[in-house]
């Protein structure tokens, strides 16, 4: 099989697509013959090394978490799939879905793909929305409350800003100016353009008591002070990134990444399926492009999901 392979921890531009041996499924396991990969900010940071310390990967590695495709194999003891069926999954570490055929497991991270949901818009869901709703049930904000979201018009920010609004909970997201019009069709209640001036100074003017939690998907550590100002006394910042458990005024962190809960993914492929959630596609690459897509990631806006898309393998 074809696969984008990092030979060694380095810059993006040392990926190869080369050939690579079929997986096997062991037991619990799938192997799916993929039809659309997302990617994601973790992708990059484990074939560069950033991650290393925490989450160091083998060579060759094939990095890619996100998939949807057909199930073409099932290991002993799987009995929730059989061979035709069309899944998505989050498959998490050693990773492996940017290559046309990977390794799933049989657990609440893969789910049964609806027929009204394509491959690409699948795809874009298994990170961006069990990340979300982990951040969500985190910040613990009850209905009519209120929740800065730092970030918001990235992959997981825009599947979240919608979460939240279905939660009942006014939004005030942030981004860039020309970002306005796609939060607010999100649903965000109020728009913080961050280069403008400070986040904090402009949420309480709109929220003068502060917000009952902030979600940063941008900043980490330290950096996540200027966040928790604009919180009340009592409130919490909550990260997937990390930083110190206490801030000045009350404010606690939380920090806290993908969880799946489940039947958490399929709910919310239903919801896609049904258009009772957006699936923002922010770009699409034919997997002949999949290097220069990786290469691309970390240097463009994007406006929802980046999406490498497989020919059908017969094709080929």
């Amino acid at each position: 099989m074809k696969a984008l392979v990092a030979r060694d921890y380095g810059p993006l531009e040392d990926l190869v697509v080369e050939e690579m041996p079929v997986p096997v499924p062991g037991p619990g396991q799938l192997l799916v013959r993929t039809e659309a990969a997302a990617l994601n900010p973790a992708d990059t940071a484990l074939i560069t090394g950033a991650m290393r310390d925490v989450l160091p990967v083998g060579h060759p590695f094939i990095p890619g978490v996100d998939t949807a495709g057909i199930v073409v194999a099932v290991g002993e003891g799987v009995t929730r799939f059989a061979v035709g069926d069309p899944v998505l999954a989050w498959n998490g570490i050693p990773s492996g879905t940017l290559a046309e055929f990977a390794i799933v497991g049989d657990g609440p991270g893969t789910g049964h793909r609806p027929a009204a949901l394509d491959p690409v818009r699948a795809a874009a869901l298994p990170t961006a929305t069990l990340t979300g709703a982990a951040l969500l049930d985190a910040a613990e904000v009850k209905p009519g409350g209120t929740l800065l979201i730092v970030g918001a018009s990235g992959g997981i920010g825009s599947f979240l800003v919608q979460m939240a609004v279905q939660a009942g909970v006014r939004v005030l997201a942030t981004g860039r100016a020309e970002d306005e019009e796609y939060l607010r069709g999100l649903g965000a209640h109020e728009f913080i353009d961050y280069r403008d001036a400070a986040v904090a100074a402009q949420t309480r003017r709109l929220v003068p008591g502060g917000v009952d939690a902030v979600i940063d998907l941008a900043l980490a550590g330290p950096a996540l002070a200027g966040s928790a100002a604009a919180v009340r006394s009592g409130g919490l910042v909550v990260s997937p990134k990390g930083g110190p458990d206490l801030f000045d005024g009350g404010v606690t962190g939380v920090y806290t990444g993908v969880t799946r809960p489940e039947g958490r993914l399929e709910g919310f492929a239903t919801q896609a399926a049904e258009g009772r959630l957006q699936v923002p596609i922010a770009a699409e690459y034919p997997f002949a492009d999949v290097r220069q897509a990786v290469i691309d990631f970390p240097r463009r806006h994007l406006l929802g999901k980046a999406i490498v898309v497989f020919p059908p393998i017969e094709a080929e």
